[in-house]
């Protein structure tokens, strides 16, 4: 008689958010994956960020969960059995932990169930993920974030590549401030690119425009990720607003200056290193999915924003440069 063995236990865990709280998560979900090298870790969160949720080794395969803007998805079309261990790293309130509780795990880890530990509100948000797990007795590093070299080359080997888009109005800095670091960036001679997301294409071709970019320097529409991993691995900087390609430079090591409006660095920013400058101008928190430009954001100019960039950029001497030397900004 031939044996058949058991199917493998299972963890499901929920973040089924965007790209930057799917790397913010990667720390965790190592500390996960290490916790239960057996299982099978599956991952609910929109079918979309199925290829960047992979690259991170640290789940098995996704689990096709979304909703829209950040509202908690259903799991009712789960139809295997029921989860050895589910774990909310969606959020805080009994919504989540519900959806998770309705494919009756044997175990489930949330922040809204009674033994969950308090929600800490000020903390940033890789340290509230580890420190959710710790309480459970799971350990998991904050720094943990780094991502392999994607397999495939750059478009642009070296760039400097400028993402000028966000998924909300709030955290999107104006664009044609965005043209002007980027024709700064081109007079010091270096090379830049902008990409740009879906539906952003009359963005970035203002900014293209603006910056006296040519096609072939723009990549717009959205890149599939797999390439938009390897422009910004082999980026000399990238520059954004506080949105998901930000965090896939952390995730890279790839210096970037990162523009911060609504929410503070302390919350979203980057691992502590000097490949990094977040940009902030302190103030009360404003709405991160508000529809117009924070007021904080706006604070932010050109000039500094350049300035920032050439003083990552200069000592690395990372850039295509096409000109002369650029004195060191001080």
């Amino acid at each position: 008689m031939t044996h058949i063995p058991p199917h493998p236990p299972t963890v499901l865990v929920l973040r089924a958010l965007g790209l930057g709280d799917l790397l913010a998560g990667v720390p965790a979900l190592r500390g996960i994956r290490r916790a239960f090298p057996d299982h099978r870790i599956l991952l609910a969160l929109p079918p979309g960020l199925t290829e960047p949720a992979l690259a991170t080794g640290a789940i098995d395969a996704v689990f096709p969960a979304e909703a829209p803007g950040r509202a908690v998805p259903s799991l009712i079309h789960w139809t295997g059995p029921p989860p050895d261990l589910a774990v909310d790293l969606h959020g805080n309130g009994p919504e989540s932990r519900d959806a998770l509780a309705a494919v009756h795990p044997r175990r489930l880890l949330a922040h809204a169930c009674p033994d969950g530990p308090p929600w800490p509100a000020q903390a940033h948000e890789r340290d509230r993920w580890c420190a959710f797990l710790k309480a459970y007795g799971i350990p998991a590093d904050p720094l943990d974030l780094r991502l392999p070299r994607p397999g495939n080359r750059s478009r642009a080997p070296g760039a400097v590549v400028v993402h000028p888009g966000a998924a909300s109005g709030s955290r999107r800095w104006p664009g044609e401030r965005f043209a002007a670091v980027v024709e700064r960036l081109r007079a010091a001679g270096f090379h830049v690119v902008l990409t740009g997301g879906p539906g952003e294409e009359a963005l970035v071709r203002s900014v293209a425009e603006r910056g006296g970019l040519d096609a072939g320097d723009v990549f717009s529409g959205g890149l599939p990720h797999r390439e938009l991993s390897a422009l910004v691995a082999e980026a000399s900087l990238v520059l954004s607003g506080d949105t998901g390609v930000a965090h896939l430079a952390f995730a890279h090591g790839t210096r970037s200056v990162t523009l911060f409006g609504p929410v503070s660095p302390s919350l979203w920013g980057p691992p502590p290193s000097p490949r990094h400058l977040a940009l902030w101008k302190p103030g009360p928190p404003g709405d991160p999915h508000g529809r117009t430009p924070d007021a904080r954001l706006l604070r932010i100019r050109s000039a500094e924003v350049a300035a920032a960039c050439l003083t990552l950029l200069e000592p690395a001497d990372g850039g295509r440069r096409a000109g002369p030397e650029v004195a060191r900004v001080r």
